[in-house]
């Protein structure tokens, strides 16, 4: 009867051994799927068939031990008889994990190394990077984070006041890198929040379930394992990131180092796009972003010694057009105030109008086609209006094939 009871435990854990296996697959098609719908079809489908079938099999464990009444009494005793065997599958287990999916550590350790690298040089360096990582992590509701915050400011700026340029330097380092890392934790948060609103949700949240109560029956080590936030949560934390962005692009700007934020927001396309769907509390605070990042891209000097950087700026420029211009048109006014006064308006759509006049005659077409199409597609709101540069590029428009047209007519 132990020799029963004994075998009855294996079969159990190698189904939690491929429930954890279908499981990280589950995350590799998510990954995979992107902007797929096709794909994303074929995960759900393959995810709905492993639920079914998992739910249709017989407990293996009570078919292997009829004897209910002594099960509960005998369950320690096939633990303990079986420690070994269950510690060597959960190490299995956890070396699985570092494998089947390598970027959740190797690659954000790779990333840490490469962003304190900017910053580890010296100790006031270092410092200020921990305290800048401790608000992203921090709770915006706890009473340390305002503290850890104002110490983090107090910083930055006393090495501003020393009129260093090493200080200089480091505080240009410091907020870069700072910058970099809380844009890549944002887009990751407003992602998470827009999946777990889709088709798939129900599916995810099931095999969730099955797979915690399967995990906890391999060992403690996997205890909080495939716990994830709620959509509450994320969605305090996108608002909370979104805050602390505007922080920093604010304190870059005042310093004069604006330059890099400005080159990555432009290329966020992904974040943009995703925010066109996201809670109005947060385009508010990416609306306030865009408009202070348009503003001091704008001012960024033109005419540099090189060819290359002029024309980097202006691929800048354009990119950050593409990429900010249907979330102006489309973003909420928010539950409690507008995303901008009056006069801030005013003062973006003139910004606006002049970077688009930078750009030759098929970048401007490209770019006002799509103010064009997010601006007629949204009952409320009549913001921004480009209706002078529309007007303008058609009028150039006109005049360029009248050119072309006369020059082919002339003898």
């Amino acid at each position: 009867m132990e020799k029963l009871s004994s075998a009855a435990v294996v079969p159990q854990l190698l189904r939690n051994i491929i429930i954890a296996v279908v499981v990280f697959a589950d995350e590799s098609l998510l990954q995979i799927s992107g902007n797929s719908k096709l794909l994303e079809k074929l995960r759900v489908f393959l995810v709905t068939c492993f639920l079914f079938f998992i739910r249709s099999l017989p407990s293996v464990v009570s078919f292997a031990n009829p004897n209910s009444s002594k099960k509960k009494k005998k369950k320690k005793m096939l633990i303990s008889g079986n420690s070994k065997l269950l510690e060597k599958l959960r190490v299995f287990l956890v070396t699985f994990v570092s494998f089947a999916n390598p970027n959740s550590s190797k690659k954000k350790k790779k990333n840490k190394m490469l962003v304190i690298s900017d910053c580890e040089e010296s100790g006031i360096g270092r410092a200020i990077w921990q305290l800048l990582s401790a608000m992203n992590e921090i709770p915006v509701s706890s009473r340390k984070y305002q503290v850890v915050r104002s110490l983090a400011e107090r910083l930055i700026d006393e090495n501003q006041g020393e009129n260093s340029i090493a200080l200089f330097d480091l505080n240009r380092r410091v907020l870069n890198a700072s910058f970099r890392t809380t844009l890549s934790r944002l887009e990751a948060a407003v992602e998470r929040n827009s999946n777990r609103r889709d088709i798939s949700e129900p599916v995810r949240r099931g095999l969730n379930r099955v797979v915690r109560a399967a995990v906890r029956a391999v060992g403690d080590g996997f205890i909080g394992w495939g716990g994830e936030e709620t959509a509450d949560q994320t969605a305090e934390t996108s608002e909370k990131l979104a805050a602390e962005l505007l922080w920093l692009a604010e304190k870059m700007a005042v310093y004069g180092f604006v330059d890099e934020a400005v080159e990555k927001w432009a290329s966020a396309s992904n974040l943009a796009w995703l925010a066109l769907s996201s809670e109005p509390r947060l385009q508010c605070s990416l609306v306030q972003i865009s408009a202070l990042l348009f503003k001091e891209a704008k001012d960024i000097k033109e005419g540099k010694e090189e060819e290359a950087e002029e024309a980097n700026l202006k691929e800048i420029k354009k990119k950050m057009l593409i990429s900010w211009i249907p979330l102006l048109c489309r973003a909420s006014n928010g539950a409690d105030k507008p995303v901008l006064r009056s006069a801030e308006r005013a003062d973006l759509e003139k910004v606006l109008e002049k970077m688009i006049s930078e750009l030759n005659e098929e970048e401007q077409e490209r770019v006002l086609s799509l103010w064009l199409h997010h601006y007629t597609h949204c009952s409320s709101s009549d913001w921004p209006d480009l209706n002078g540069s529309y007007v303008r590029w058609c009028h150039s428009s006109r005049q360029l094939l009248l050119l072309r047209h006369s020059s082919h007519i002339s003898p």
